[in-house]
C-alpha cells in the first residue's frame, strides 16, 4: 500500500521517515526529495530492489542508477581510487549538485546494472535525503519519473508518473529551487555529471563533462583548472532546409553529448575502460576492447542520480 508524506509537518516527517526507512529495508520503493529535481530510491545493495527501481521508470540495466551517499567519507569505501581533483571537487560542491563518476570497489556486494566496474556518487544538499541517507546507507536513486518524461520536481508530479510502485513518497517540497536551471534542457535543474575514471593517480588524463546540469563547466574549471577539463566536443548549428539542429562535430562524443539520457537528472556509470579522450595518456598499451567500452560510455549516461 503506498503512503504519502507532508514532511513539513512534524508528524508526519517522522511517520514518513519510519515508513521509509522500513520499505527500504524490504526491498521497496521510496521517493525523496533532493536539492536538483526528486528521486527513486532503492537498496543500492539490494539486487532485487535496484531492478524494481529499474522495471518502475522502464528502463534497461545498461541505464544502471546512480548511488547517494550520506557523506564525503563514504566515497572512499565505494570507490577504488578518488584523485586529488575529484577530492577538491567534492569538498567545493558536496552536498549539492554534482555528480562523480568514479571505478567502483570491485569487492562491493551490489549489482547495479551493466555499470562496467564505475559507479556514479553524489551527496546532495537536502536534510530529508541526507538523514534517511544516514539511516539506511547508500541507496541507488534514478530520477522519479517515467523514461522518458521530464524529472519531478515536486513529490505529487512523480506520484502521478509512478503511481503505486512506490511504497512511500516523502513531500519536501519542490526540488530544485535553489539552482538556476542552466543545464541542457529548459528548466531542468539536473546534477551536472563529471566522469573522473579518464584521471590518473599522477594528474594525467582528464575530467569529461558527460552532462551539462546545475553545476557549469566555468565554476569546475576555477576549482581543478582548464587543463584538467575536457574541451566541450559538440556544436550545433540550424540546417540551411529546415531549421532542425544538426552536428558539426560528428563524433561519438559529439553525437552523445547532443541527446543523452532520457532522464532530465539521472546518470548511468560509464565503461570499465578510461574514456576515449585519454585513454592513449593513462595506458598506452589499451585494448580494442577498452577504446569499444569507453566509445559507448556516453551512451549509457541517462539518467543521474537526482
Amino acid at each position: 500500500m503506498t503512503s504519502f508524506h507532508d514532511c513539513s509537518v512534524e508528524s508526519e516527517l517522522l511517520a514518513g521517515m519510519r515508513l521509509a526507512r522500513r520499505a527500504i529495508g524490504s526491498g521497496e520503493l521510496v521517493v525523496i526529495p533532493t536539492d536538483t529535481v526528486y528521486g527513486l530510491a532503492a537498496d543500492a545493495f539490494s539486487a532485487e530492489a535496484v531492478q524494481r527501481l529499474l522495471d518502475a521508470k522502464g528502463r534497461e540495466r545498461t541505464s544502471p542508477p546512480p548511488v547517494l551517499i550520506p557523506g564525503i567519507p563514504t566515497l572512499d569505501a565505494l570507490a577504488v581510487e578518488v584523485p586529488e581533483a575529484v577530492r577538491k571537487l567534492v569538498a567545493e560542491f558536496w552536498p549539492g549538485g554534482l555528480t562523480v563518476i568514479l571505478r567502483a570497489q570491485p569487492s562491493l556486494q551490489w549489482d547495479l546494472g551493466e555499470t562496467r566496474g564505475t559507479v556514479a556518487l553524489r551527496m546532495p544538499a537536502n536534510r530529508i535525503a541526507l538523514e534517511l541517507l544516514s539511516e539506511t546507507g547508500p541507496l541507488a536513486v534514478s530520477s522519479a519519473n517515467l523514461s522518458g518524461m521530464p524529472s519531478a520536481t515536486t513529490a505529487q508530479a512523480a506520484q502521478d508518473m509512478l503511481g503505486d510502485r512506490v511504497a512511500v513518497y516523502l513531500d519536501g517540497g519542490e526540488a530544485g529551487t535553489e539552482y538556476e536551471a542552466i543545464g541542457e534542457r529548459p528548466a531542468d535543474t539536473s546534477s551536472t555529471i563529471v566522469d573522473a575514471t579518464g584521471l590518473g593517480a599522477d594528474a594525467s588524463g582528464e575530467l569529461r563533462i558527460v552532462r551539462a546540469g546545475v553545476i557549469s563547466r566555468e565554476r569546475i574549471v576555477a576549482v581543478v583548472g582548464e587543463e584538467l577539463v575536457a574541451p566541450v566536443p559538440t556544436v550545433i548549428a540550424p540546417t540551411a532546409t529546415d531549421g532542425a539542429p544538426e552536428l558539426i562535430d560528428d563524433s561519438d562524443a559529439a553525437k552523445s553529448a547532443a541527446g543523452a539520457g532520457d532522464d532530465a537528472d539521472a546518470a548511468a556509470s560509464v565503461g570499465d575502460a578510461d574514456p576515449a579522450a585519454s585513454a592513449d595518456d593513462a595506458d598506452p598499451a589499451a585494448s580494442a576492447d577498452d577504446a569499444d567500452a569507453a566509445a559507448t560510455a556516453d551512451d549509457r549516461t541517462d539518467a543521474a542520480a537526482s
